[in-house]
């Protein structure tokens, strides 16, 4: 556990002293230099293809930092990440194709999830119980029980838990969120959310195959529903099916509405959720998440609208994906590559803002650092990606279900009895659903 270290035991008083926004740190002179032996975090890496491979480089940024582990269903990429390991910290991880096995270990510190969606919820609760800490790729679970028990298992064991919406250490994103708070747009009564991208259309169904050499399918499936093995159900286009994932409402809506409810001051649930989707853009596509999909969530006094056309790559303000706060006095349009302020009327000035491309990098840096001391207030907290998973999947349940919903957040169900079947997942045996 990363307590038994003693330069994790130590307070960095000019770090503990309200660490609200230290995602805007960006240089390594919080960390070592040049570290002993016994000064070190030990990671493990669960899912090493994609985003956890990119997680676990930002990691090695900070020269105190060993990958002792790596886990993975498909052996052929544990064998290139482990060689990657091995050239980057001179010595070769242990390779695991069970990540209990991996959590077994007491010499790991944290863990670093970048599997598919329907994974992360018991193997960040088994971390948590294991006294392990834990970076966990957004969106946090594919369903709303499943992002209620990981809530509930980051604070029952006490861990340190940082999600994967790395735009909360992003310094444009926060210089928005400062000019928003000062109310120059004047009165905000609309917030427009899209995400336009091909590669969330599938074309063509392909036939089912026997499983790839060197791939444990039962594993990769683990607690969704038993399929034959298919390539498009696979790496890469997992998330177009609801069993693994959500579409783009789950995957970049959950770091675009991140950005609309933090600069909307929204901590709860809406007054209810309108969803509309179906595969009509592309009628032959293959996914089961939709194409064309609008969600508008309502509360007091505006809206939050969110909208995606899966298969295209344009959007309003030449944006393909982005946010607009629709203000009285002007309206500030903003995404990944800058924000801007557009004015009504010349009621306000025009502002354009860039971004340092830090995001990542400090997001990492940040985990670290509150992983020293012992401050749970990480970026982006487990109850804040919770938050945003479940407007994720309010959406989406809306749609599927045909109807406008009300969720109730306390009671955990909807208005509707169809709406309740899709709360939680039936997981397949032997794997059981955590219960905390």
């Amino acid at each position: 556990m990363v307590s038994r270290r003693n330069f994790l035991k130590q307070s960095i008083s000019a770090m503990a002293a309200g660490v609200i926004m230290p995602t805007v740190l960006t240089e390594n002179r919080l960390f070592a230099s040049n570290v002993g032996a016994n000064d070190r975090i030990n990671v493990g890496l669960i899912g090493c293809k994609s985003m956890g491979w990119s997680d676990l480089s930002d990691f090695f940024l900070h020269p105190e930092v060993d990958c002792v582990a790596l886990c993975d269903i498909d052996q052929n990429i544990l064998a290139q990440r482990a060689s990657e390991v091995e050239k980057i910290r001179g010595k070769r991880p242990e390779l695991y194709g069970d990540y209990r096995k991996l959590l077994e270990r007491a010499d790991i510190d944290a863990v670093i999830i970048g599997t598919p969606d329907h994974w992360h919820c018991l193997q960040m609760v088994d971390a948590c119980e294991a006294g392990k800490d834990v970076y966990v790729e957004k969106p946090i679970a594919n369903s709303i029980a499943e992002c209620d028990a990981m809530v509930a298992a980051a604070h029952k064991y006490g861990r340190v838990v940082q999600v994967g919406q790395q735009q909360r250490s992003g310094n444009h994103w926060h210089e928005m969120k400062k000019y928003i708070d000062m109310g120059k747009l004047g009165k905000i009564s609309r917030v427009n959310v899209w995400a336009n991208f091909n590669y969330a259309v599938i074309r063509g169904p392909i036939p089912n195959t026997s499983v790839p050499d060197g791939i444990d399918f039962d594993m990769w499936l683990g607690p969704a529903p038993e399929r034959p093995f298919n390539e498009k159900r696979f790496h890469g286009s997992w998330r177009m099916f609801w069993d693994y994932g959500g579409g783009l409402l789950t995957d970049w809506g959950v770091h675009l509405l991140d950005m609309a409810l933090w600069g909307m001051n929204v901590k709860g649930m809406p007054k209810r959720v309108v969803g509309v989707g179906g595969n009509w853009a592309y009628p032959n596509n293959c996914a089961e998440t939709f194409d064309t999909l609008s969600v508008i969530y309502e509360f007091d006094d505006f809206i939050i609208q969110w909208s995606n056309v899966a298969g295209t790559e344009t959007g309003p303000y030449g944006r393909n994906y982005g946010l607009e706060f629709k203000g009285t006095n002007g309206t500030l349009v903003a995404n990944r590559e800058s924000w801007e302020v557009y004015p009504e009327q010349n009621r306000i000035e025009y502002v354009k803002s860039m971004p340092n491309y830090k995001d990542h990098r400090d997001h990492v840096t940040n985990f670290l650092t509150c992983m020293k001391t012992r401050n749970m207030n990480t970026a982006c907290t487990i109850d804040n990606g919770s938050l945003c998973a479940k407007y994720a999947h309010l959406g989406n349940i809306s749609a599927r279900v045909g109807t406008e919903l009300v969720y109730d957040d306390q009671k955990k169900k909807f208005n509707n009895k169809r709406a309740n079947l899709l709360i939680e997942p039936e997981y397949r045996k032997p794997w059981k659903f955590p219960k905390l």
